[in-house]
């Protein structure tokens, strides 16, 4: 190719420069808007993180109002005074619970803006809790119905619970100087068990014959046709009972104005001592890890590596030392836990009070009262170490004769309340 003829004409030229000129125009005006765009999206996304903020500052700052108002108030000598619930587990009220047995949730369905539903929400909430926070304490203590006794046998039994309610109730009103509840209402319902049927509440204490009345209650809640087939480990790990606390705060309020309460004491000397016997002079996998271990290492001087490592072989000093130990290195339990501390007795003013001395009578004749089944009869075996000698006044003399009189009063100091309330003596001094 001749030089001449790569030479461009003036048309093609002028062609070319249009052609460049357009797509730079082109291109030009998409980058424009592109950037616009982005620039755009930038201060929407700022605007909308401002408002989310904005909305949950304010719904923070109200749900931190409705607390602050229904969990504080103020006293007439301007002192704050913390109620009987906190802001956590109460909240379950606002679903329905394995166990509510059908109940209405508390709050109806709300519609509208999810802000206003919150404040439906805390509102209906606080209703409940002002209407249990303003309940009587103590409960008010029903009569027994006696309509469903026909036998003259149980007058003596009669004549003897009518005395310990009574005096039950005049005792927490001259030494149990509590008015209202010092504890968590879950807390104080913990240990108490639910039958619907017979609309029974029963307060476990172990060491009183707890493991036959779980018997029972599963029989009378048809769960089992006898007391008499169902093995210690259905009784305490199978989980087939429900507790009071497992209901929302509607279905606690209900049941403890409503039904029955019982509870079954002992002496509590003798039952520190069946604790003792039951966790430390058998083997267990969980109290000699857990307690026995502790106990030797602070009570026992130059113990040895086994007792160290293993936890077995816990004397009844040592566990006593334990016991009576402001600064115990491990906690309480409930086998040696004061009755007081595990059914409140002073607050929930319960409409039967057995005894474990009088176990089987008591027992039966308040089967009677609620309208089991004529067959069903409380169980009188012994749920472990069957082989080994019940535990009884002269047995409880053998252990206490390591103890100085010191710890034996310090023992019953320990429990002085649940001695007073209950009517016991103290005769092991």
């Amino acid at each position: 190719m001749q030089p001449s003829e790569m030479v461009m004409n003036p048309k093609q030229v002028f062609l070319s420069v249009l052609i460049f000129g357009v797509a730079g125009l082109l291109l030009f005006m998409y980058l424009q808007v592109w950037i616009e765009e982005q620039h755009t999206g930038r201060v929407e996304k700022k605007r909308e993180q401002k408002a989310t903020s904005v909305t949950r500052e304010q719904i923070r700052g109200h749900i931190t109002n409705q607390n602050l108002k229904f969990h504080i108030t103020e006293d007439p000598k301007g002192k704050k005074e913390n109620l009987l619930l906190n802001s956590e587990r109460p909240m379950r009220v606002l679903t329905k619970t394995s166990h509510s047995q059908g109940e209405d949730r508390v709050l109806g369905k709300t519609t509208g803006p999810p802000t206003i539903k919150l404040i439906a929400k805390h509102q209906g909430t606080r209703t409940v809790f002002k209407k249990f926070s303003e309940m009587k304490w103590p409960l008010d203590i029903h009569p027994l119905n006696k309509s469903l006794i026909k036998d003259n046998k149980w007058k003596e039994t009669d004549v003897a619970q009518e005395k310990r309610r009574s005096f039950l109730q005049e005792s927490c009103k001259k030494y149990g100087g509590v008015s209202r509840p010092q504890s968590h209402l879950f807390h104080m319902v913990s240990r108490i068990y639910v039958e619907d049927k017979h609309k029974i509440l029963y307060c476990e204490v172990p060491k009183a014959g707890c493991s036959n009345w779980k018997r029972i209650l599963m029989v009378l809640s048809g769960l089992a046709s006898s007391a008499y087939n169902i093995s210690h480990d259905a009784v305490h790990y199978g989980k087939h009972l429900k507790k009071l606390d497992s209901f929302d705060l509607k279905g606690i309020y209900t049941r403890l104005n409503t039904y029955t309460k019982a509870v079954f004491v002992r002496d509590p000397m003798e039952r520190l001592v069946s604790a003792f016997r039951d966790k430390f002079e058998h083997p267990n996998s969980y109290y000699h890890p857990v307690f026995g271990k502790a106990i030797i290492k602070k009570y026992r001087p130059n113990a040895c590596e086994e007792a160290l490592n293993n936890g077995s072989g816990v004397k009844f000093k040592e566990f006593v030392h334990y016991l009576l130990d402001s600064h115990r290195p491990v906690g309480m339990d409930i086998h040696w836990e004061k009755v007081s501390k595990l059914c409140y007795p002073c607050l929930i003013n319960y409409d039967f009070v057995g005894k474990f001395e009088t176990l089987e009578e008591d027992a039966n004749y308040f089967l009677q009262l609620i309208g089991a089944p004529k067959e069903l009869k409380f169980p009188n075996f012994k749920d472990r170490h069957s082989s080994d000698e019940r535990t009884n006044a002269q047995v409880v003399r053998q252990y206490l004769k390591d103890l100085t009189r010191a710890e034996r009063q310090l023992i019953y100091d320990f429990y002085d309340l649940d001695y007073l309330i209950f009517n016991y003596t103290t005769p092991f001094l």
